[in-house]
């Protein structure tokens, strides 16, 4: 169990700190019934998350398979601060009510793939508010300036003249404060946070805790393009709160290649399991496919339900396969006649006129199922099913 255990941990990381750590921890586990903490930190920087965070939740519930309590994090203080990793300019902070209506989101959505009896949620203003000026200069005396600037990005903005505030170099610290106050045992975090997790090691030694908390990264999840990470401003994200038919819809969208980083790195199924599958597909027995629609309707059900995710699969082989028009598709009216690309606009299938007419360039277009290529078109009275691509409709009615 204890090897099984261990496979499964280091099971698509990037780089693991002191690991010797973490298997005496697993050997207590399963020789003693000790428990163990496994810390992750999360700002609530935007109110919903999307597929590439729950890599690290993913992560979080192996631990809590194997005996760790989750000591699920946010940072409801240092996002008033700003995370300046990767950043090339000073952060906007956050109110304090964007902040508190972004965590409610973050523990409605988590629970999903944590265990609840297997986790505390914390939220860091809790010490870090009574620390007050003293402990906060006392914390200061831990680091010095020249080592806070061998950090990448703060090495980068300092040698082009680009702003850095003092607060930004206080993040890390408090970030690392984090782990001196809850003694944390390992902690987890993306390979974009080493500097601050690093933090976090270098701080329970210097404030002598007692222990050294070993540092697990995840690789950053790369979106629907599968080139860059997955982000919602480059629009090639999943998000947790999407509809299961468009969630199941994206998921297939992916290529076969980069399917397997998904099921690596967010499917439940086991590393054995994952790899009959690829042997199947390599054998033939198995279509990429049907091992595909397999990862879409296990993330569909993980954050909606297995009744749900079944609907989503026969929807899109209504509207794909069999090609029908969707069963529940959102309505619009105009009371007069109206160009076609504006009628995209106004019925939220396009961004922008301009967006309309590439699109229908590119025959991406239709209305009732039959391709567009006029960009002139004038809709008049009538009903109409309007289509981009193959994902986006609306019935517009035109009096």
């Amino acid at each position: 169990m204890l090897q099984e255990a261990l496979r499964e941990i280091k099971r698509g990381t990037a780089e693991i700190i002191d690991n010797e750590r973490i298997e005496k921890l697993l050997k207590a586990y399963f020789e003693e019934g000790k428990t163990y903490t496994v810390k992750a930190g999360f700002d609530p920087t935007a109110p919903d998350l999307h597929l590439g965070h729950t890599v690290l939740l993913q992560k979080l519930a192996i631990f809590q398979k194997y005996g760790a309590s989750i000591q699920f994090l946010i940072g409801d203080f240092t996002a008033q601060i700003g995370d300046p990793s990767g950043k090339s300019a000073t952060r906007k902070t956050l109110s304090a009510l964007e902040i508190q209506e972004n965590a409610k989101s973050y523990k409605e959505q988590v629970f999903k793939i944590l265990d609840p009896s297997k986790t505390e949620v914390l939220f860091n203003s809790d010490w870090i508010n009574p620390l007050g000026a003293s402990g906060m200069l006392t914390l200061t005396t831990t680091f010095n300036v020249a080592r806070m600037l061998e950090r990448d990005d703060f090495d980068k903005r300092y040698k082009s003249g680009t702003s850095i505030s003092i607060s930004e170099f206080i993040y890390p610290l408090l970030q690392g404060y984090d782990s001196v106050h809850l003694k944390s045992d390992i902690e987890i975090g993306g390979t974009d946070q080493k500097f601050n997790l690093l933090m976090g090691r270098h701080l329970q030694r210097a404030y002598e805790i007692g222990k050294e908390q070993s540092v697990l990264m995840m690789p950053i999840l790369e979106g629907l393009d599968g080139v860059q990470k997955m982000s919602k401003s480059l629009n090639n994200y999943i998000g947790v709160a999407d509809e299961p038919n468009d969630m199941f819809g994206k998921i297939l969208s992916i290529s076969d290649e980069l399917m397997w980083r998904y099921y690596e790195l967010l499917s439940a199924k086991t590393l054995d399991e994952i790899e009959d599958l690829k042997k199947g597909v390599i054998d033939g027995s198995l279509h990429p496919k049907a091992v595909k629609e397999d990862l879409a309707l296990e993330i569909t059900a993980r954050f909606h339900s297995k009744e749900q995710a079944d609907a989503a699969k026969a929807e899109f082989e209504k509207v794909h396969a069999n090609n029908q028009i969707p069963t529940e598709i959102d309505e619009y009216s105009s009371d007069e006649a109206i160009w076609i690309a504006k009628a995209l606009v106004d019925c939220n299938l396009v961004p922008s006129t301009s967006q309309a007419r590439r699109d229908i360039k590119q025959g991406a277009v239709k209305i009732d199922q039959e391709k567009v290529n006029d960009e002139q078109l004038q809709l008049s009275k009538g009903e109409y099913i309007l289509q981009v691509g193959k994902r986006k409709f609306a019935k517009l009615k035109v009096n």
